[in-house]
């Protein structure tokens, strides 16, 4: 299995689907499906029963996955979508650097 180049906590720019061209945060990442959950994109309906956190019930709106490939990293200094490639740091780590202006993504 290949590393995955975006984490959670990563601001990302949606590349491809309905929320073409917005920004927004990782909240969470599916390896296995290669999938991750961005804050406020791919917003979708869904029906529930009354629960405890949903005392209402009814239609909720909430975030569904989008596929890795369709989300590209923000670059920290120009803040443009860019590519990631990998590096070591002084102690042998390997580190995520950004292709367009060659700094590291903490």
């Amino acid at each position: 299995m290949s590393k995955q180049n975006i984490k959670k906590g990563d601001i990302v720019y949606v590349l491809a689907g309905d929320d073409r061209g917005k920004q927004g945060r990782v909240l969470s990442v599916q390896v296995s499906k290669n999938r991750a959950i961005v804050e406020g994109l791919n917003m979708v309906s869904k029906s529930t029963k009354p629960s405890a956190k949903y005392p209402q019930g009814g239609i909720i709106k909430i975030e569904a996955p989008i596929h890795i490939s369709n989300l590209a990293l923000l670059d920290p200094k120009s803040g443009k979508p860019t590519r990631i490639g990998r590096a070591r740091n002084e102690e042998g780590k390997s580190i995520r650097i950004s292709k367009k202006s060659g700094e590291e993504i903490k």
